[in-house]
């Protein structure tokens, strides 16, 4: 790869793969399914970055009416606040992967488990 693209495409590559993870919007991951408070199971975010990742944010709205179109998620929570308006949120991913990182609290572990129907 070095020899056809000069050093420039392997270590955009190489960057790439390193820092992805510590991308703001790869913060949705943790942000949709983790429990950071109260037993919620799914948390939305209301933040600027949904606008770059086609309302990704909009979980609970997501949940609530999976066959809604992306497009449509924020007229959703417009129309029906209060279903939305009270419940946990997250405004920053960034502050997810900090609150991830640094809240001993918080652990891979931090997800709701449903126990399965014993027969």
């Amino acid at each position: 790869m070095y020899k056809t693209f000069g050093y420039e495409v392997p270590l955009f590559c190489f960057t790439a793969v390193m820092l992805a993870s510590l991308h703001p919007c790869a913060g949705h991951f943790l942000a949709e399914h983790m429990v950071f408070r109260d037993d919620n199971e799914t948390y939305s975010y209301y933040g600027p970055l949904n606008k770059i990742t086609f309302n990704v944010g909009y979980h609970n709205e997501h949940h609530d009416f999976p066959a809604i179109p992306w497009s449509r998620l924020p007229l959703l929570r417009k129309i029906a606040p209060e279903f939305y308006n009270e419940i946990p949120c997250h405004d920053s991913w960034s502050a997810v992967m900090y609150n991830f990182v640094m809240n001993d609290n918080v652990t891979p572990f931090n997800r709701v488990k449903r126990h399965s129907k014993k027969k």
